[in-house]
């Protein structure tokens, strides 16, 4: 419930509820939604313009659906009840500024608990956030975004699905310019923010590393009055936001860390365990050594496991608690390090959602060690590496990818397989390091991708599939998956 009527939400936005009040004018918005399809009895309705759809276009059909309202830009005829705004995303954005601000409101005259986490970084985002969500849902409600809902529109409607009985509402904050998170933070200064890496991603719209930096200490900037930074001290232009606020406390396997990780090993599936210490509270609440294991693929997975096991330490849970929880967290979002085992024999390590240099080498390495696991004292696994582009690298971008076919020469990968011309580069490098022969090949399609694949593959063969979201070879591992299930079936 959004604790606004239609009329009461037109009067906040400076707009009018055209055309006149509706009899519905009285009752409360139950949620905001962009997706027709997705309109409840009383939902707020968000028409936005987009590339290929334009919200108005279904502006009638929500209504028809039980929307109480429409957020418009334009009135559509037949459309029901509309709230006329120059910028419905602006408008989304001022609605849940408001909500936040009456929930806390109301939370500390109750003296109920109640924190804004927010987690920002060039990796490893979504991916911590799903953790802190399932600790920190050990505390009470807790309200966190679909998937990676973490721009001007996905971070406003997660702020407006909270309610009266959330504990703990965890953001992600993603950018792809200077001043996204200023202006995310605007709407929702969080209690504690997290830093995880500075990398290369989106360096089209930050012109340098520097600027990346600069943009993710945007969130730190934000920080609500007496909160709390959590940075990581192994990167050293995380480390370097902590003159940004008073109240800093920091992770990383660094000695000098308030919550280290440290003896991280990973077992024959490239799970990653670590020994958890630190001081949710200064020397004096120092917590013991505790095993922590988790259930992703990929030592690159310690640092968000350490992030949100930090946060959740400093939010009141116990360590044994943390340890408990991520034991039995695996990926929560779609081709995020899902490893899928088929009835042939064929293991894919799905991580086709998105991709950025940092998070490619990651994937590699894992890639790479869960072949060196499967050998021990028995038959090595064959490793093929299915990789598209990684987008939004600007001037960088063709040695970039020329420095990832390199690197998974020298990993020892068996087969590299590059989807798309975007992506070529990698094909290059991996040539000019030496690799020879099928070991790396081209092709321009999914379809072409996916012939490759299942004429290929053999039992015991590991398969990562790895690109930037756009490059779409998230339904190359979807198709590949239901193909090899009909193809090994008896």
């Amino acid at each position: 419930m959004i604790a606004l009527t239609p009329s009461l939400a037109a009067e906040l936005l400076g707009a009018t509820l055209e055309p006149g009040t509706p009899p519905t004018a009285a009752a409360e918005l139950t949620d905001a939604v962009v997706d027709s399809r997705k309109v409840r009895p009383g939902s707020l309705f968000v028409a936005l313009p987009g590339d290929h759809v334009d919200g108005h276009d279904y502006v009638a059909t929500a209504h028809a659906a039980g929307a109480a309202a429409a957020l418009v830009s334009r009135l559509v005829p037949g459309g029901g009840p509309q709230i006329l705004v120059s910028d419905p995303a602006a408008a989304l954005g001022t609605l849940a500024r408001h909500h936040l601000a009456g929930l806390r409101e109301r939370a500390a005259a109750a003296g109920r608990p109640f924190d804004v986490v927010a987690v920002t970084g060039s990796v490893g985002k979504t991916t911590t956030k799903d953790l802190l969500a399932a600790l920190l849902g050990e505390l009470g409600e807790v309200v966190a975004p679909v998937a990676s809902f973490n721009n001007e529109i996905g971070l406003p409607l997660t702020v407006l699905s909270a309610g009266e009985q959330t504990r703990t509402l965890v953001l992600e904050m993603g950018a792809d310019a200077p001043g996204n998170l200023t202006y995310l933070t605007s709407i929702a200064p969080p209690d504690l923010a997290i830093v995880l890496k500075v990398g290369r991603a989106h360096l089209q719209g930050f012109g340098s590393i520097e600027g990346v930096a600069r943009a993710k200490a945007e969130l730190v900037e934000g920080l609500r009055p007496g909160g709390v930074a959590l940075l990581n001290l192994d990167d050293p232009r995380v480390a370097a936001m902590a003159g940004l606020t008073e109240h800093v406390r920091t992770f990383g396997e660094s000695p000098e860390a308030d919550f280290r990780a440290t003896h991280v090993r990973t077992d024959d599936d490239g799970r990653a365990s670590f020994t958890l210490t630190g001081r949710a509270g200064g020397a004096a609440g120092a917590t013991s050594p505790t095993e922590v294991s988790l259930a992703l693929v990929g030592e690159h997975h310690v640092v968000n496991g350490l992030a949100a096991a930090a946060a959740a330490l400093l939010l009141g849970l116990s360590a044994d608690a943390v340890a408990a929880r991520l034991a039995r967290t695996g990926p929560a979002s779609a081709h995020r390090m899902h490893l899928i085992d088929t009835a042939g024999g064929i293991r894919i390590v799905d991580d086709a959602y998105n991709a950025n240099p940092e998070s490619v080498r990651a994937a590699l390495k894992a890639l790479a060690a869960m072949s060196v696991r499967a050998g021990a004292g028995r038959e090595r696994r064959r490793t093929i590496a299915v990789l598209g582009e990684m987008r939004e690298l600007g001037p960088d971008s063709i040695g970039e990818h020329d420095a990832i076919g390199r690197l998974a020469v020298r990993l020892n990968i068996d087969k590299l397989l590059v989807v798309g011309e975007g992506a070529r580069p990698i094909h290059t490098g991996a040539v000019q390091e030496g690799s020879w022969g099928a070991e790396a090949a081209h092709v321009d399609t999914i379809e072409e991708a996916l012939t490759v694949l299942l004429t290929e593959l053999r039992p015991g063969d590991i398969v990562l599939l790895k690109s930037s979201n756009g490059a779409g070879l998230a339904r190359l591992a979807d198709r590949l998956v239901a193909d090899l299930a009909e193809v090994s079936a008896p």
